[in-house]
Order: C-alpha cells, then sequence, then structure tokens
C-alpha cells in the first residue's frame, strides 16, 4: 500500500507526488501549485458528472434487462421505440462536418498503418516508435508470406533458396508499384539520377525511366551511385536500398540490397486495454515511459543473441531531393496515447473526501502535462509538427460521454496553458451506445476529434453483455458474419465520411490478431482499406511492414470518394442482436465453445493476475499465438456468462472445463520460469478464481468489463509477494 502526501485537498501517492514534482513538471512551465490545485478543482468538478455517467449506464442496462424479460417475443419496431423512449438510442439531429485545425498529415492525409503497444514495455515502445520503416526483404524472409516449399526453410543459417523468393517478391512490388516506361525492375542493373530524373540501365542495355516521373522523390549518396532511392506512392514513400558490398546486394545484379518501406505512420502508446496498471507504482511505470518518449530519451539495454544491445528512438531521415534541395523525413511513427475509459478508479490519488479518484481524469491531466515536453521542444524530437497532443480516448457509451471527456480535455488545457482544442481526441467506436449514436458523439467533439477506430472485440464483448437477457448468443466464429457487425463496420467509416473525416482525420479498423500468421494477414486485411479506412490496427512492427503493401495496393483516397455516394443509415441493421432463437448445438459443439473460451481466459488471466503482463502472445487451444488483451478478454467472458444464464451449459460444466484447461495453460507456460501453475491448488491460484469470477460474476459486470475484477486480483498478487519477500 502506497503512502501519501497531502497536498492542498488531494492525497497523493508518495511515487506519483515525486515523479510529477521531479520529472514531469520540470521544463513545462507549469509550477507545482498551480498544477495540483488545478488538479485538485477538476477533480472535485467533474467527479460527480462522472459518477453520475456511470449509474446512467447501469440505469440503462436494468431496464433493457427488464424489457427484454418481458418482452420475449417483442418485436424489432417495439425494441427500437423502446430504446428511443429511455435514451438509449438518441436524436441523430442535423448533418454537420468537423472543424478540427493542426492535424499532422500521418492522420490527415496519408493512410498507412498503425500499431498499438503497451506504454510501459519500453522495449515494444521503442519497437513501434521506430517502426515508421521497415525492412520488407526482413519481413518476407522471416514470415510465411514465402512459403518454404521447393527448400526455401527459414530455419537456421541464411538460405539463398529462400532469398531468391524474396527478391523476386520485392521486384513484383517495385513493378507495380513504381513501373517502369519500358521493361522491369528485375532486370535493372544499374540505378542512377541524371538530370533529376531516375534512370534504370536494363540487362539488354537499354535504358528506362519511371512510367510516373512524379513519383521519384529523392535519393541518398552520388547521382551516378546512389545509396538509396525514394520513391512515393499513394501518399507513402518506400526506398530502394543499394549497396554493392552488402551480402546481399553483392549478389543482386543492381546491388540492391533491401527495400524500405514507411510503414508505422502512427502508433498509439497504450495506458489502457494492453496495460496491467492497478496502482501508483504501475501508473508512474507508464508515465515515465511516456516521458521518455516524449522528451526522446528513452532507450533499453537488452540482450540478443550473445550481443548486448541498446535501443532508442531513430533519427530523421535525411535525403537530396532531384532539384539539390535537402529533404528531411521522420524516422519515427506518429505517437497518440490512449487514456483509460471513464469507468476506474485508483488508489494513486484520494480526493478531499478520501476517496479513489477517477483513474482517466488523472490520466487526462499527466499524459498531457508530459506531452507538452515534445510541445515545448525540450527534447531530441518532436511528436508533432502541427503542434497537437493525440489522446485516444476508450469505453465511451454514448454522446454524453463523450461530451464528457471534451469538458475534461476543455479543463486539462487550461491547467497546462494549452490553447483550445490543442489536445486531439480519437473516439474508439467500440461500444453499443456509441456505435448507435456515433453521429451524436462526434458532433460533441467536431472542433477536436482527429480518430475514430471500430474495436470488433469490445464491440461485441458489449453486444453481448447489453443484449443478455435476449437470449443465447451465437458461436464466437460466427460473429464477424452477422448482420450487426457487418452494418457496424460500414457505418464507422459511413459517419466519418459524412462528418468530413477525409482529409482531417483517422477512420480506422481493428487488429489483426494472429502475429504468426502474416500470409493470412495479406491476404485479408486489404480489406480494411476496400472497406475505406485510412488505418488499421496491426501488432508488431513486421506486420506494420506488411501492412504496408495494401496502402501501396489501394488508393484509399478513392475509395472514399466512392462510398461518400452510398452513405446510408445503417442503425437498425447495428440493432440486430446475434441471438440465436432455436439454439441445437451438439453437446460436442457446446464443449468445444467452452473449451476454447476457458482456456483463452485462462491463459490471458493468469499472466496478467501474477506477473501483471496486460498484453501478451498467448497459445490458444491450437497453440497458434493470439495476441490477447482485456477486449478479448471481455468478449470470452461474457460468452460463457451468456451461454451459462441461458442454461446452454451448466456452472458444474464450467467449473470441470476450466480445471481441464487450466492443465493445457499450466503446460502452455512450463517454460516460464516465472509462472505460476494453477493447478492443482485451484482455490490458492489467485489467477484461477479470477477467472471464475470473471464468468461467474460476469452478469453483474459494469458493462461486461474486466478491469474492477482483474484489478483486485492483481492487487491481491501483489499483496501476496510481498508477504513472501
Amino acid at each position: 500500500m502506497s503512502s501519501y502526501k497531502e497536498i492542498g485537498k488531494l492525497q497523493v501517492a508518495e511515487e506519483l507526488y515525486e515523479f510529477i514534482n521531479l520529472e514531469a513538471l520540470p521544463g513545462t512551465g507549469v509550477k507545482q501549485a498551480e498544477f495540483w490545485d488545478g488538479l485538485a478543482e477538476i477533480i472535485k468538478d467533474l467527479t460527480p458528472t462522472n459518477k453520475a455517467l456511470l449509474a446512467e449506464r447501469d440505469k440503462l442496462q436494468n431496464e433493457i434487462n427488464i424489457w427484454h424479460k418481458e418482452n420475449t417475443k417483442g418485436n424489432f419496431s417495439d425494441y427500437k421505440a423502446f430504446l428511443e423512449r429511455i435514451g438509449y438510442l438518441e436524436e441523430e439531429g442535423d448533418d454537420f462536418e468537423i472543424t478540427t485545425e493542426a492535424v499532422d498529415d500521418e492522420i490527415a492525409i496519408q493512410a498507412g498503418p498503425q500499431l498499438v503497444v503497451p506504454v510501459n514495455n519500453d522495449r515494444y515502445a521503442l519497437n513501434a516508435a521506430n517502426a515508421r520503416w521497415g525492412s520488407l526483404y526482413d519481413a518476407l524472409y522471416g514470415t510465411d508470406v514465402i512459403s518454404e516449399e521447393d527448400g526455401a526453410s527459414r530455419s537456421g543459417s541464411y538460405n539463398p533458396i529462400r532469398g531468391e523468393k524474396v527478391i523476386a517478391f520485392a521486384r513484383a512490388f517495385l513493378d507495380r508499384t513504381a513501373p517502369l516506361k519500358e521493361g522491369s525492375h528485375k532486370d535493372a542493373i544499374h540505378y542512377c539520377i541524371v538530370d533529376e530524373q531516375l534512370r534504370v540501365v536494363l540487362s539488354n542495355g537499354l535504358e528506362s525511366g519511371l512510367a510516373n516521373e512524379e513519383q521519384f522523390i529523392g535519393y541518398q549518396g552520388e547521382l551516378d551511385k546512389p545509396a538509396a532511392i525514394l520513391l512515393k506512392n499513394n501518399g507513402i514513400h518506400f526506398e530502394i536500398q543499394i549497396d554493392r558490398n552488402h551480402p546481399i546486394g553483392k549478389l543482386d545484379q543492381a546491388g540492391v540490397k533491401d527495400i524500405l518501406l514507411e510503414a508505422a505512420l502512427t502508433t498509439i502508446m497504450d495506458c489502457e486495454d494492453s496495460v496491467a496498471a492497478v496502482d501508483a507504482q504501475d501508473k508512474v511505470q507508464v508515465y515515465r515511459s511516456w516521458l521518455g518518449l516524449m522528451k526522446g530519451d528513452l532507450s533499453v539495454t537488452f540482450t540478443k543473441g550473445n550481443q548486448s544491445v541498446t535501443r532508442q528512438l531513430n533519427p530523421d531521415r535525411s535525403y537530396m531531393a532531384p532539384d539539390g534541395q535537402s529533404i528531411a523525413l521522420s524516422g519515427r511513427s506518429l505517437m497518440f496515447i490512449r487514456n483509460v475509459g471513464h469507468l476506474m478508479t485508483i488508489q494513486a490519488i484520494l480526493d478531499e473526501n478520501g476517496e479513489e479518484v477517477y483513474e482517466g481524469i488523472i490520466d487526462a491531466a499527466v499524459t498531457s502535462l508530459i506531452a507538452k515536453h515534445s510541445l515545448l521542444g525540450n527534447g531530441q524530437y518532436q511528436n508533432s509538427k502541427k503542434g497537437s497532443v493525440y489522446i485516444v480516448k476508450p469505453k465511451m457509451h454514448g454522446s454524453k460521454e463523450v461530451a464528457f471527456a471534451n469538458e475534461l480535455f476543455k479543463r486539462v488545457e487550461d491547467l497546462l496553458g494549452f490553447q483550445r482544442n490543442t489536445i486531439k481526441i480519437g473516439v474508439m467506436d467500440e461500444e453499443r451506445r456509441t456505435s448507435i449514436n456515433l453521429k451524436a458523439c462526434i458532433r460533441e467533439v467536431k472542433e477536436r476529434v482527429a480518430f475514430i477506430n471500430t474495436g470488433f472485440l469490445d464491440r461485441t464483448g458489449d453486444e453481448m453483455h447489453t443484449s443478455m437477457e435476449a437470449g443465447p448468443m451465437i458461436r464466437k466464429n460466427d460473429m464477424k458474419s452477422s448482420t450487426w457487425l457487418q452494418a457496424y463496420e460500414k457505418s464507422n467509416v459511413n459517419n466519418g465520411l459524412a462528418a468530413g473525416f477525409q482529409g482531417r482525420a483517422q477512420i480506422g479498423k481493428g487488429m489483426w490478431a494472429m502475429p504468426d500468421l502474416m500470409a493470412e494477414m495479406v491476404k485479408q486485411k486489404v480489406g480494411h482499406l476496400k472497406a475505406g479506412a485510412n488505418t488499421a490496427w496491426v501488432p508488431s512492427p513486421t506486420a506494420a511492414t506488411l501492412h504496408a503493401l495494401h496502402y501501396h495496393e489501394i488508393d484509399v483516397r478513392e475509395v472514399q470518394n466512392q462510398l461518400l455516394n452510398e452513405v446510408k443509415d445503417l442503425r437498425d441493421e447495428i440493432l440486430q442482436m446475434p441471438v440465436e432463437a432455436n439454439p441445437q448445438w451438439s453437446a460436442e459443439e457446446i464443449q468445444e465453445e467452452l473449451d476454447n473460451n476457458t482456456q483463452g481466459i485462462l491463459g490471458y488471466v493468469v499472466r496478467w493476475v501474477e506477473q501483471g503482463i496486460g498484453c501478451s502472445k498467448v497459445p490458444d487451444i491450437n497453440h497458434i499465438g493470439l495476441m490477447e488483451d482485456r477486449a478479448t478478454l471481455r468478449i470470452s467472458s461474457q460468452h460463457v456468462a451468456n451461454w451459462l444464464h441461458h442454461g446452454i451449459c451448466t456452472q458444474e460444466q464450467v467449473v470441470e472445463t476450466l480445471e481441464r484447461m487450466a492443465l493445457v495453460v499450466d503446460e502452455q507456460n512450463a517454460g516460464d520460469p516465472n509462472y505460476q501453475p494453477m493447478a492443482p491448488k485451484y482455490e490458492e491460484s489467485i489467477a484461477f478464481q479470477a477467472a471464475c469470477e470473471l464468468i461467474f460474476a460476469g452478469y453483474e459486470q459494469p458493462s461486461g468489463y474486466t478491469e474492477p475484477i482483474l484489478h483486485r486480483r492483481r492487487l491481491e498478487a501483489k499483496a501476496k509477494l510481498t508477504i513472501k519477500q
């Protein structure tokens, strides 16, 4: 338990108090007394509103539960009228367009991949920030995008057969993306610059240029012997790297050693779903990492193989333009910071009544304070060239909660001396009451919104919880083809385009959760661009590089222009509940679903509770690594809770399944020296009991969220560890 410092009307955990005063505030121009007094006023003024909004969630959920119980055969029109009557379904209001200004090009103009990474893992955070540029050769060689057939194995030392496949893929990419007037890049033997144009000498002795000469942006090295050729397509860059002395380049007839792609244009540094932060100690770690990123001095040293490696933020990339002018491109991803939602309080600060303060209020103030260092140029690099701070705000329900976030950001701007709307908001469209009222939600932040993004997993979890009493949910894998989900994904884009997001803000899509299955990602994730999204989430820098290929294939702006003519109201479809009206699953199918869900729950929860790992690649029941976070946990736990509630399975069956799956998870983690087995002493395992509680108390959890149980159980595990020590 933290010791506290009294400052004005607040009690602040000593670790947080010292971090703010000694590390975060110096250099910002904000005085200690001003910050703490101002924060105390924000807490005092906004806490009642925060509480009231959460009470409204509970009230609406209770009314919906009662309606379903009393209207077991109610028709859709009655249901919709009921939602309107209780204020769940809001008036859309008149059409409007957002007026957000000072949004960086990586968000407003360019289309490209977006990473999401736990900010408190310094190595991951630096890798993500540096994923602005990625090696296509490495991404292809190290993943299943290139098959291992015909002797192209990727195990062991360098395999020239596999290398040839990689180079063939890369040359085909060049021919598609930057075609020559005549011939093919695969026949290139020399690249050079002549009369401010790129010239390519081919193996047949002919010389060709680019079909579109405007694609040539710049170069490094000498005109006749460039070390790099910078090209541009669909608004993003890529670079042909040439080095005839390099192990790869010396085997290439043109000396090409690699193709470097501009990849993760933006990254969400996450304080939320991928982070396990439950007390002041954890929050300081989160904030300190963010401070290092904003000041540009974050570094981490680790052992890779037999070598010690130090990683820090990449510098900008420099080129010479064809006309001799110098060009500088950012070497780093533009960073958002995702705060927590409105729900949780945390013991890091106690208010004048001795109550825990809402964590979202603390996050807004502290992460914005830290971002001021970048705005003032206190470090090596500036995150935003336009002078903005980008905060993603998750898990908001309806327009009143978005309006509350807007008011919170205004108060923080005043506290820190920012001009109005310096803080931009990213609205996560991941709750049912937000997706059905998205137009009204956007209106509340039309002067500061820079991003909307769908979140399939949280949105499905909320769908299940909201419609818990409507009946048993369809199987989890059937959700992606359900009516409501298809409409939800389309409606998100429709609302963004109708509100004037094109050229001003991002419209995003969700995560590819299988980091080892890159070939399948390359096949499928292009669908996000075809749907009109100008960004989509990827689980790793390698995935960002591969997903960047899609943005060269598809011009998202052209797709959006076509969709502008097809915008329609999809709210009726979004309200179609994924309930199985006549469940006839076999005993084997029911058990299969329970096995899958409970194994995933246990595999994630055991790391969260026992080790404080908020996001990791967790093996599923088939031993395929999946990126798991609280959103995946929410959907799995709510699904089992729903089936249990409707008698599809029994409590005894779920307990038996949990115990059997605990053995599987224990075995999957057997190589981890820090792992605490759950079996056979299930009663003594805090993680196992947490998993049980998430299911058996799932009906009562606010909006089906997992945080209240996870936080309490993690604090319990930390206390137990402290006693042992």
